[in-house]
């Protein structure tokens, strides 16, 4: 084997090891790193947390249908952006509710305020006037109840990069309605600030430096970019986004959901997946011999980067979730199989091992790229019109769609190539083709 060569295959071997090791131990050299401990499960395989959401006025009337409809969407946004997609979400108009379940989380037990406050914070989102001479021990200021908006006059918040000023700041969309108030009252308090209360809890504090009219808005941190002045623009408009409720939401019934199949099912189904892997790497190297013990490995690896995938994405996993992980370990030699159905072909019409590799990977790319495309389409499909356990799946056949062919395209062509210069690997035999009467057959 060249020194490249070497090179490239063991390089690929380190990888698989120090990756194997992660997804086993979650650390490395004493770094803590998400592996497979810490993938969530679903509701349906840990159990989960079932809380009603009462809506609070500040009249103490029926909240109106709209804006529970409205709060409903907020908080399916919040868990989006925790990728936690196997929850129910329902509303209940008459009692003036919203019914939220969502799994435990990962190693924890059962506590009902961390459960809710995953959900986001439910309190009401303010902009107010304040007096400034009137602060807190720690400087900050206190509400006023002069309010100019509320959540549910901010559509939208997003940090960004401060073309005019430099640093960053928060961009805020606001409703036609919130426009209005806003730029009435920035009108009157330039070069007074005008303060953001998470209920009577102050996130900040801007001053304004001009009248806001529109419903654009901007809220700029000042000084040079940096790592810590973007995490605060992030954090800021999170906060704007997850507090942009109509009303308050008050956790008043929380109880706890037992799992629907059990710790049993999932233990049936790592088993199966053992069972698949193990069975998938037996027929490759019986069928293929030596391409089908470098597929063995480039399965592992493909394997192992799923499991991380999974891990480190914080996707909740359900049953259907690891279907489809069980799935893809058989789509993940596919391309290996075409691939090397070819490169016997080429090797059966006499050419040389060198041209036979090439050429095999050149013909069957377009047929592997087709397949993995319109896999990849059905799963995209899924994830868009999908619920719950059903975009469980489809993350994990996307995401394993994605990895096969990375693996059996790119890792696999480099252990294949790398070790083709050695003497002992030469042997037509190891590629499942044998020599008789100077001919290659099958």
């Amino acid at each position: 084997m060249r020194g490249s060569n070497a090179v490239k295959f063991f390089s690929i071997l380190l990888i698989i090891g120090i990756l194997t090791w992660i997804a086993a131990y979650g650390s490395i050299l004493g770094f803590e790193i998400p592996g497979v401990k810490d993938i969530r499960t679903g509701i349906d395989i840990q159990g989960g947390v079932d809380a009603r959401l009462y809506a609070v006025t500040k009249d103490n009337s029926k909240a109106k249908a709209e804006d529970l409809d409205a709060a409903r969407i907020t908080i399916g946004k919040r868990l989006d952006s925790k990728n936690i997609f196997d929850r129910v979400i329902t509303v209940d108009k008459d009692k003036g509710y919203i019914l939220v379940q969502i799994p435990h989380k990962k190693g924890e037990a059962f506590d009902p305020q961390k459960s809710i406050e995953e959900i986001g914070k439910t309190a009401l989102l303010t902009f107010q006037e304040v007096d400034e001479s009137k602060k807190d021990a720690n400087g900050n200021y206190l509400p006023t109840n002069k309010i100019i908006l509320e959540g549910g006059d901010v559509k939208d918040a997003t940090p960004e990069v401060d073309g005019e000023n430099g640093g960053y700041c928060v961009s805020l969309k606001l409703s036609s309605e919130g426009g209005k108030k806003f730029s009435e009252a920035t009108g009157r308090l330039i070069g007074k600030p005008i303060a953001i209360f998470m209920d009577n809890d102050l996130i900040s504090a801007p001053n304004v430096q001009t009248q806001i009219t529109g419903t654009s808005a901007r809220i700029t941190l000042g000084g040079t970019a940096s790592d810590e002045q973007r995490e605060e623009a992030k954090n800021l408009a999170g906060l704007i986004k997850s507090g942009s409720l109509p009303f308050k939401l008050e956790a008043r019934q929380v109880n706890n959901i037992s799992p629907t199949l059990g710790s049993n099912a999932l233990n049936v189904s790592i088993n199966a997946f053992i069972v698949a892997l193990i069975l998938i790497c037996f027929f490759m190297i019986f069928y293929y011999r030596l391409p089908g013990l470098i597929a063995s490995i480039a399965l592992i690896l493909h394997t192992v980067m799923e499991l991380l995938a999974l891990s480190w994405t914080h996707i909740i996993v359900t049953l259907p979730g690891i279907a489809g992980l069980i799935l893809t370990i058989g789509m993940a030699v596919d391309a290996n199989v075409i691939i090397f159905e070819r490169i016997k072909d080429e090797l059966k019409n006499g050419k040389t091992l060198h041209a036979a590799i090439d050429v095999g990977f050149k013909r069957a790319f377009s047929a592997v790229l087709d397949s993995n495309v319109t896999t990849l389409i059905s799963a995209i499909v899924l994830w868009k019109f999908g619920t719950g356990p059903i975009q469980s799946f489809a993350y994990t056949l996307g995401i394993g769609v994605v990895l096969s062919f990375i693996t059996a395209v790119t890792a696999s062509r480099i252990m294949l190539k790398s070790i083709q210069d050695i003497e002992v690997a030469k042997h037509h035999w190891l590629y499942g083709v044998s020599m008789r009467g100077g001919k290659a057959n099958g």
